[in-house]
């Protein structure tokens, strides 16, 4: 297959600030605990706040793999890219359709939280109408999809916009709830210990859900060909974004715990955070949360968009799916046509979505699945961060324990969740998130057969790594060697 020169992503175009940004909007702090909340409690009742400390540190082990790989492959398809060249070809790219699919199916559960959010500003009854929900939803994502659309500057534009009013808030609140004095119940130390689990099994669950609350950091990765000093940059916002999120999961989630009590957590489902706001500032406070979220929501639908149009496009451009993937809009830099398949595939789902059931039940299936395929592609990097780093782990303790102890804690740890949730997850998330998975195999195998050179990959390894023709400062190389020598531009 003949190869040619074209145009590549908007290089230098965000710098460390954006990047943090971006990775702390990809978790979306407001909507992680106003979406999961519940449906962790469900899963392992008060011990919600250890489920999110034993998971950040695996988590951050998995951060640490992707700092690592980041600095000696600079990808818009970020693990996709690194496990194919490290642990196989057929592992990266059910890495890369793990993050692809996880991202479409959050199109929906993230959709309709914004839309019934929306609503719930200004009607609560009109927030449980699935299809109005959907509607107004849709209305967000579309315009999310033109702000993409527009490039990595406007992007991050919008994104300092929402985080900021949203992370402002959610940081009044936190204070607000530090002296709120009418509680449902005392602090107890056990929240943080093992003894509200019921056993691995329940364990397990609630880690696959604390799971899906971190999930969306890795966005600063998926950035890395249009971010200035990407080597060092992007694998730091992740760190950086991971550690300010989990402290506002648990300073919310214990005061969920302290606040309100079990019937409130269990009546109110994605409202939960809502009814924490009424409770610790009655009057305003339920109307500012619910903005906090709606905005958090929008602002997620954007990182989500961004990692899941840039993992199509660079297996565009590596021709393991469509060559049109890999196209360039000549003015914005952006890959229009990843955005347009990604745009129409998602409004199909919204109007697909009017015939599950209500918001909530919609929600609690979606992050299950999801659960299950972030575990996948985590996991995956993590093993490819020792592989890639083996010949370097012996060199100082340093080296042994970041880039060898921990991301191996890491990998094994998702991969453990995802083994050990399957016998308790329902039939419907199991199957979407399994089955979603599988569906890759086709693709996978057909572009195989046609002769990608993505299946025939230069090996990474840390320690003989080749120097990319990217460079930072806005004059990218329209063909790299860390793109194997592949367009950018079909």
């Amino acid at each position: 297959m003949s190869k040619s020169t074209g145009r590549g992503l908007q290089a230098g175009a965000l710098g460390t600030f954006d990047t943090v940004v971006m990775a702390v909007a990809g978790s979306a702090p407001a909507y992680s605990l106003a979406a999961t909340t519940a449906v962790l409690f469900g899963a392992v009742g008060l011990a919600g706040p250890a489920a999110l400390l034993y998971c950040a540190i695996p988590m951050l082990g998995i951060a640490l793999a992707f700092s690592r790989l980041s600095r000696i492959d600079v990808n818009a398809g970020a693990s996709y890219s690194w496990v194919g060249r490290t642990l196989h070809p057929f592992l990266g790219f059910i890495s890369g359709w793990a993050l692809v699919v996880s991202a479409t199916i959050f199109m929906v559960a993230g959709s309709l939280p914004a839309g019934s959010m929306t609503l719930a500003l200004f009607d609560k009854d009109l927030a449980d109408d699935t299809a109005l929900a959907s509607v107004v939803g849709a209305g967000w994502f579309l315009l999310m999809l033109l702000v993409v659309l527009g490039g990595a500057r406007l992007t991050v534009r919008a994104q300092l916009l929402m985080s900021g009013v949203e992370l402002v808030i959610l940081a009044v609140f936190a204070v607000l709830a530090l002296l709120h004095s009418d509680n449902a119940r005392t602090f107890d130390w056990s929240w943080l210990g093992f003894g509200h689990f019921d056993g691995l099994s329940g364990f397990a669950a609630g880690a696959l859900v604390a799971a899906f609350y971190y999930w969306g950091w890795d966005v600063a990765c998926n950035l890395s060909e249009e971010t200035r000093n990407s080597r060092r940059t992007t694998g730091l916002a992740g760190l950086i974004g991971i550690g300010i999120v989990f402290l506002l999961f648990l300073v919310f989630t214990i005061a969920v715990n302290i606040v309100l009590s079990t019937r409130q957590i269990e009546e109110n489902g994605a409202d939960v955070l809502a009814v924490l706001g009424d409770e610790i500032w009655p009057g305003w406070g339920g109307k500012l949360i619910v903005a906090a979220v709606m905005l958090s929501t929008i602002a997620t639908l954007e990182t989500t968009l961004i990692q899941v149009t840039r993992s199509l496009f660079a297996m565009g451009r590596d021709r393991t799916m469509p060559a049109a993937l890999g196209r360039v809009h000549r003015r914005w830099n952006t890959p229009w046509v990843a955005i347009a398949v990604v745009g129409a595939v998602a409004l199909a789902m919204f109007v697909a979505a009017n015939t599950l059931g209500s918001v909530g039940d919609i929600l609690s299936d979606a992050i299950s699945a999801i659960g299950l395929q972030i575990a996948v592609y985590y996991g995956l990097a993590g093993l490819a961060a020792v592989v890639a780093y083996r010949g370097m782990l012996l060199r100082s303790p340093g080296h042994f324990l970041l880039g060898g102890v921990w991301p191996l804690l890491g990998s094994l740890f998702m991969f453990w969740i995802f083994v050990e949730s399957l016998g308790e997850l329902s039939v419907t998330a199991v199957a979407i998130g399994v089955g979603g998975l599988a569906v890759g195999l086709v693709p996978m195998l057909w572009y195989w057969q046609r002769g990608s050179d993505y299946y025939r990959p230069d090996r990474l390894d840390a320690t003989r790594a080749i120097a990319s023709d990217y460079t930072p400062d806005g004059h990218a190389a329209a063909v790299s060697r860390s793109h194997e020598g592949l367009s950018t531009d079909f």
